[in-house]
């Protein structure tokens, strides 16, 4: 067992796309100044900073996908990058325009505060999402199986999983009576209802007093964790969301100031030094929407494309962590653990 910050694939491919681009800065203009005439045009908007190490390598993985498919950047494929801020809705909009104004053949969306205002400005150029968690409820497709629409894409949970979340928190930490449920009102109302409906119908059995809490900044995260923090029996549910990824280390650092055990939605959480996370594979689903993007350029429709959502969770665990909390992680959770990180 060892520990790395990023999985070995992601980061070759994180590498690769460093290299590749020779800096986030410059990727817009490296771009459009190697691309022949002729090349087909893309565009991806993301809510999370282009230097933060996960996002560069979910789109080191993007990036590999399509080259594997044979679309070169500077040859045959130029990409326009729109980075937004988590919760800036006019640069959200902004953005927005001024891809659409580009008239790409495609967009790789990321974040349902993406998606959003792309299907408002236009309801034709074809978009494949990732990170949305509740497509449906939102309003981008009739329906995962059928679409419907120029919205396609994956999905990283079903909401059944949130309830998992809480029983995982309640087996590793067993004297947690009041769970603290941190989300990010940027992923959509839909998405945190949901969720939390999905935990509250197994918290009485479990013994457990949820509270739902959002968070739009920084400091709101600190003040939320905080007061957390300062009740016996706490524990911390974190929803997946743009900006709690964005802040994930101060989050993590507030949850062990606090001694409040804590899960999380994805492996890199727990690299970062989180106590416990279950969800998917972030990086392979970059990887398959390079897929949709090429069944796209090459004729086919989001309509008919059906929205996928993953098909293996993974049990991470840290036992530094574990151990600075003063728990004890159960065999049998061990057992079950893709990955334990000492």
């Amino acid at each position: 067992m060892k520990r790395t910050s990023l999985p070995l694939h992601a980061r070759a491919t994180r590498r690769a796309f460093i290299t590749l681009l020779g800096g986030a800065a410059a990727w817009p203009i490296a771009a459009g100044a190697q691309t022949r005439q002729g090349a087909r045009r893309i565009g991806v908007l993301s809510s999370v900073p282009a230097d933060d190490p996960e996002v560069q390598a979910r789109m080191a993985a993007f990036h590999q996908g399509l080259q594997e498919r044979g679309w070169i950047i500077g040859r045959n494929l130029r990409i326009e990058y729109r980075w937004s801020t988590a919760g800036d809705a006019e640069q959200a909009r902004q953005h927005t325009t001024e891809l659409i104004a580009l008239a790409p053949e495609v967009i790789l969306a990321v974040a349902t505060s993406s998606v959003g205002p792309l299907q408002q400005a236009s309801r034709t150029t074809p978009i494949v999402f990732v990170q949305v968690s509740d497509p449906v409820g939102a309003g981008f497709v009739e329906s995962l199986a059928r679409p419907g629409g120029n919205v396609t894409g994956f999905t990283p949970f079903e909401f059944g999983i949130s309830a998992k979340w809480l029983e995982l928190l309640k087996e590793i930490a067993p004297r947690v009576t009041r769970v603290a449920v941190l989300r990010d009102p940027t992923s959509g109302n839909l998405t945190g209802i949901g969720q939390f409906a999905a935990m509250q119908s197994v918290a009485p059995s479990l013994g457990v007093e949820l509270s739902p809490i959002g968070v739009n900044s920084a400091s709101e995260i600190e003040r939320a964790v905080s007061a957390v923090g300062q009740r016996p029996n706490g524990g911390l549910i974190v929803l997946p969301g743009s900006l709690t990824l964005r802040h994930r280390k101060s989050i993590i650092q507030l949850a062990a100031q606090h001694r409040l055990p804590a899960i999380y939605p994805y492996r890199y959480h727990v690299a970062d030094g989180g106590l416990i996370a279950y969800g998917p594979d972030t990086i392979e689903q970059y990887r398959l929407a390079a897929g949709y993007v090429d069944r796209i350029l090459r004729g086919e429709k989001p309509a008919d494309l059906p929205v996928q959502a993953p098909t293996k969770y993974e049990l991470v665990i840290n036992l530094k962590t574990a151990k600075a909390l003063g728990l004890e992680i159960p065999q049998t959770v061990l057992a079950r653990a893709d990955e334990v990180i000492e």
